[in-house]
Formats: C-alpha cells, structure tokens, sequence
C-alpha cells in the first residue's frame, strides 16, 4: 500500500449564518460563475464579431444573461429530479424549491440554455452558433467554480483510494477517498477553458464550431472524471458499469459529432 497523507474535509459549506440569513459556498459558485461569465462572454463576443466582421447588437448579451440565469436553474433542477432522484422529489415536493442544499444537473441546465438559447435568437433574430460558441468559452469558469462547490458540500465524492492525495469525508464515511469533484473542476474546468479559449483566439472562425468542440471535450473529460466517482448512490449504475452521468455524456459526444460535422 502506497503511503498516504490523507487529508481530512473539515470545510464548511456555509460561509455565515445569521438564523434568518445564510451564504452558502454553493450560491457563491452559482453567482460568480454568472458575473465572471457574463464580464468575460462580452470580451468573447466583441473579439469574434470585430476579427470577422459580425453585425451583432453586444448590448443584447445583457438580455440574454437573464436567459441564462432561469435557464440554468429550472433546467439543473428539473433534470437532477428527473436524471437522478425522481422518486424522492415525488415523495417530497417542497424540497424541489432548496437548490442550496445541491441538487443540480450539468446536463439538465445545458438542455435550459439550449432551449433557452434558441428562443432568445428567434426572438431577436441573432445567429444561435455565435451565442453557442461564446457560452462554450465560459462555461467552464462556471463548471470549475461549481465543482469546487460540490467539494465544499461532501457531494459527488469520488471511490475508495489508497493515493497520497486520496481525502477522508466525514459526512459521508472514514474511507480515503478520490477528489473526483477537484478532478472534474481541473478537465472541465480549467484545461476545457484553455482548450477553448486558444482555440477561438487563434484559428479560423467557423460559427459553431467550438460549441461541438466543447460538446465533445467536455464529455470526454466527464468520462474520465466518471471512473473516480461514486454514481449516485439512488441511481447507482446502469448495466453494472455505466453511470447516469456518463451515459447523458456519451449522448452529448453523439450530438458534438453531428454538430462538428454539420458547421464544418
């Protein structure tokens, strides 16, 4: 057995309490990861249209921020319940409303901002690939941001390990276990950003394109992170081996593919 300095969670996911107001590090995530979005997606977007010579109104991304943030919302909820722990939602529907207990789906809110995305270019008549390719950009501040929160809140803690980084959750056991949340914060979130963003900033630009290019790393990656986690454990996996997670992910490889191959 390898040597292993294990590192005991201790953190807590309330940064304060005051009996009829709390902060959580969970809403933090959630509300950074919008504003740093929104700040950088506009740099993004003005970069594009200026080097390629895009008419497009920069003072509507304001609006469409307001898309986001419902989107992202309803469709991580909806899609947790409905990917992850319907029966329990069933039997307790008030708990649908405590989003800051956790419980949200990646691939219920990328469904929210598709739809969400789609509507709001009909309804000002905008290119849909140019909003796509700028949320595929910034995305990721949001993944790395979020997946540090479900480290601060135990969740979506990874398998037993005897690696020296492996980290002992008290809530959930004793056992050493894998960071599988700080695994997908590193891929998804910060190697998927550089990716991306060096990607936009220095080849030729082909509307579309990095939205499939992040449909397919991004799952990539999730893959990866999925053989380190535990499935959830109301969900457990699918044929012995595949989590919920991965089996949305190889669907989001599937239309990733049929993108790519459709801008090219």
């Amino acid at each position: 057995m390898l040597f292993c300095i294990m590192y005991i969670h201790n953190l807590d996911p309330v940064i304060f309490n005051l009996g009829f107001l709390s902060l959580r590090w969970y809403s933090v995530a959630y509300i950074l990861g919008i504003i740093i979005g929104w700040w950088y997606g506009k740099k993004i977007l003005s970069q594009i249209c200026l080097n390629n010579n895009i008419n497009f109104k920069i003072s509507l991304f304001d609006d469409y921020i307001s898309y986001v943030i419902i989107s992202i919302i309803l469709g991580g909820r909806i899609g947790y319940i409905l990917f992850y722990n319907l029966e329990f939602y069933l039997l307790n529907p008030l708990e649908v409303f405590f989003i800051w207990k956790g419980g949200m789906s990646f691939h219920g809110g990328l469904l929210g901002i598709i739809i969400a995305t789609i509507f709001f270019s009909k309804k000002n008549n905008l290119d849909k690939l140019i909003i796509f390719d700028v949320v595929s950009c910034v995305a990721p501040i949001g993944i790395f941001l979020g997946r540090m929160a479900n480290f601060i809140n135990s969740e979506l803690f990874g398998k037993p390990t005897d690696l020296p980084w492996a980290i002992i959750f008290p809530l959930v056991d004793g056992q050493p276990r894998h960071p599988s949340q700080i695994y997908e914060a590193f891929l998804e979130g910060i190697l998927l950003f550089l990716i991306l963003n060096i990607f936009i900033r220095t080849s030729i630009y082909i509307k579309g394109k990095v939205a499939s290019l992040f449909l397919i790393l991004y799952s990539i990656f999730r893959l990866i992170s999925e053989l380190y986690r535990e499935p959830d454990h109301q969900v457990g996996y699918v044929l012995d081996f595949l989590s919920m997670g991965s089996i949305l992910s190889f669907f989001m490889i599937a239309l990733g593919l049929i993108m790519y191959i459709k801008v090219r």
